[in-house]
């Protein structure tokens, strides 16, 4: 019978592969919604589902100091990371866009150790820094002239974002579980998404086809909820830092799946990079 710890990494691995499928779908889901309504429509379909849940399993409501937690949690998952996505996949391919996943696992231990009284130790943060190297050097790469473009600052902001709600989430799960922490957190910004949802509606689906609605039921089903229910559950038993560098997996999967569903190109530097970061990942879990 396996452990806490590797009951954690699994649950976490499972959360990351359902993660990968993320920005792919994205991509496809802003051929034809808006970044706007594709974030809030998302957010609204999860939260209404989670509401469900709540309901009929009689889940008992949340403590003032966790519902300030799953503000941030909401603040950072269900509403940041899905807009500012959306806005960069608008502009970059998702297969360029996934590079930016590198830096996730650094993202979420800072916040592990901000928000979460976690302590790496010291050679943990040296491998987590020269692999976060790596990505932001193949970034410079691709952009010769030393400058980045929109939509990479758009994915630079939803990684720092990504990591604090990763981060938030994990800790409050070990109270509420993890299923629970990301069903409050669609509830707790289910008003505003409905809403806002219901303001950026497209005037007419008549150019909307099958694909786009694939891609915006994947990411409101998976990504905004399935995915986080083992994932907030493997942070949660197996460590936010330590679990969080699973996340270097994603984006040999992500990069797969662009190049399959979407057609992109997967440059060598792209695969070269993958590599090397997840080898800088495996050095520090040892130390986490």
């Amino acid at each position: 019978m396996m452990d806490k710890t590797n009951i954690g990494w699994l649950n976490g691995f499972i959360g990351v592969a359902i993660f990968a499928g993320s920005l792919p779908a994205t991509r496809i889901a802003v051929m034809g919604f808006s970044p706007e309504f594709l974030t809030t429509a998302r957010a609204a379909i999860a939260g209404s589902i989670a509401l469900i849940c709540l309901f009929i399993l009689q889940q008992s409501k949340p403590s003032f100091v966790q519902f300030k937690s799953l503000v941030i949690v909401a603040l950072g998952v269900v509403i940041g990371f899905p807009l500012f996505t959306a806005l960069a996949l608008q502009t970059v391919s998702s297969a360029h866009a996934i590079v930016f996943v590198g830096l996730l696992p650094l993202s979420t231990a800072i916040f592990a150790v901000l928000r979460g009284g976690e302590k790496p130790a010291t050679q943990f943060w040296l491998f987590a820094l020269i692999g976060s190297a790596i990505v932001v050097g193949f970034m410079f790469y691709e952009n010769r002239n030393l400058s980045f473009s929109v939509g990479d600052l758009y994915m630079l902001a939803s990684i720092v974002v990504c990591g604090l709600g990763y981060a938030e989430g994990g800790k409050l799960s070990r109270e509420l579980g993890g299923w629970q922490v990301i069903c409050w957190a669609l509830v707790v910004a289910l008003p505003l998404m409905l809403i806002s949802s219901l303001y950026y509606l497209p005037a007419t689906f008549a150019n909307i086809h099958w694909p786009e609605t694939i891609g915006l039921i994947y990411v409101s089903l998976f990504s905004m909820l399935i995915g986080f229910i083992f994932w907030y559950k493997g942070l949660a038993l197996g460590g936010i830092a330590k679990v969080g560098q699973i996340q270097l997996v994603q984006p040999f999967i992500g990069l797969m799946l662009s190049a399959v569903l979407l057609g992109e190109h997967v440059s060598f530097a792209m695969i070269v990079v993958c590599f090397a970061v997840v080898i800088c990942v495996t050095l520090a879990k040892r130390f986490a």
